[in-house]
């Protein structure tokens, strides 16, 4: 379980649809109190926080718009609530490069995130 701190315009398919269905199991533990998966590292970064990770999804589907794909399972904006800007980190930027450079993706996203990792930083999430 894993919401990447990259712009989602740098993820390739895999990891932008990945990462959607993720944020939506992050979401429903968070506003259902479902149990599973509560104490998960990447859950428990998200609390009261869940206005910026209502963001970080509007981010993803407007990528995933643009890429033609479609979306039809929106967040309820009444559960956005909390911080609206997310300043938690499992893993610093450089190591969510080089956990994507090892999964040996091939997809054109992880050599470009090499190339350019520094420049990365400053993006917008």
């Amino acid at each position: 379980m894993r919401i990447w701190d990259l712009a989602p315009k740098r993820l390739c398919r895999q990891h932008l649809l990945g990462e959607q269905r993720e944020l939506h199991a992050i979401w429903s533990i968070s506003t259902v109190n479902k149990t599973g998966y509560s104490n998960h590292p990447e859950v428990l970064r998200w609390k009261g926080r869940l206005k910026a990770l209502y963001i970080r999804h509007e981010r993803l589907v407007t990528e995933m718009k643009k890429r033609g794909y479609m979306h039809r399972s929106p967040l309820s904006l009444k559960f956005a609530t909390g911080k609206s800007k997310q300043d938690r980190r499992i893993h610093s930027y450089k190591d969510q490069i080089m956990i994507l450079k090892n999964k040996k993706c091939r997809c054109a996203l992880c050599p470009y995130l090499m190339r350019h990792s520094e420049t990365l930083w400053n993006e917008p999430t």
